[in-house]
């Protein structure tokens, strides 16, 4: 039997319009619930296997609380110095990940050293959020500063990564003498839409942003970005966008043949002589 071609055609649009519409509600439903966000933004680690004690440092166990009632960890590594570096860790596992790096920035950069945990990553209690990670990065600036033994101290934001962008939001909240962007990304939907080129509209499902490079330009302290040229998550090019937008004074690092998740064991002694002066131009000074 032969078929018919409108039939044909009626059925081929009515199953297309069928498609479309469970794609739309599902879009709607992801981004209603915040799946896309859990599943593929962040990926902490409860599991703090290691301290600085592991690695030869004196440090301190903090625990401090965000403005909403989190619970909230971190370790403060002390220096004689008179900058405090505090660091904003990436989207996945936690600080007991960093502990080496911790211990090589401690060796050549010589400021005390703040990192924590944001929420649902370690022993910080809750579950991660965008905003989430904004309140415990405000929370933990304002811990430092009420604290006497570092009155006085300068605050350096180091961002790595995601990281990266809460330092930049930090930047424009509080206080600090430099703010430094390694590994950053320009925002979520972009990294969207670079990891998903298949998913036409992938981008505006995601109610997490972290659209650093719209908001670099309200930054007014001094900023370094420093960036892998073969970084295959955040691309080398989005570390330069954030570069160019950013306003003077700034400073820009090429880590030659390093990836997102190996600057500074590629980058070795150059990288941190990099990072070092800039941090004595701008914070190391009266």
């Amino acid at each position: 039997m032969r078929a018919n071609p409108r039939r044909l055609l009626a059925v081929v649009l009515r199953d297309a319009v069928f498609v479309v519409a469970v794609l739309i509600s599902t879009g709607i439903v992801l981004r209603a619930t915040d799946v896309i966000d859990h599943s593929f933004i962040f990926f902490p680690d409860r599991d703090v296997f290691n301290t600085p004690a592991d690695v030869g440092l004196s440090y301190e166990d903090v625990d401090f609380q965000a403005a909403d009632g989190t619970k909230l960890h971190g370790w403060l590594v002390p220096s004689d110095g008179d900058v405090t570096l505090v660091w904003f860790h990436g989207n996945a596992g936690n600080i007991s990940h960093r502990v080496a790096n911790l211990a090589a920035l401690r060796a050549r950069i010589g400021a005390t050293i703040f990192i924590f945990n944001y929420r649902g990553y370690g022993r910080s209690e809750g579950s991660p959020s965008e905003d989430g990670t904004y309140l415990d990065a405000e929370s933990a600036l304002d811990y430092l500063a009420s604290r006497a033994d570092l009155e006085g101290s300068k605050t350096v934001l180091f961002g790595r990564s995601l990281g990266a962008a809460v330092a930049a939001e930090m930047a424009i909240r509080r206080p600090a003498r430099a703010l430094v962007l390694e590994s950053g990304f320009t925002s979520i939907p972009d990294m969207a839409r670079r990891h998903y080129p298949f998913l036409p509209g992938i981008g505006k499902l995601t109610a997490t942003k972290y659209d650093t490079l719209s908001k670099i330009g309200r930054v007014e302290i001094p900023t370094m970005v420093l960036h892998g040229d073969r970084d295959e998550i955040a691309s080398f090019e989005m570390g330069r966008q954030l570069y160019e937008a950013a306003n003077d004074p700034k400073r820009f690092y090429t880590i030659p043949g390093a990836g997102h998740n190996e600057t500074y064991e590629v980058g070795d002694a150059l990288y941190y002589d990099a990072l070092a002066g800039f941090i004595d131009e701008f914070a190391g000074g009266d």
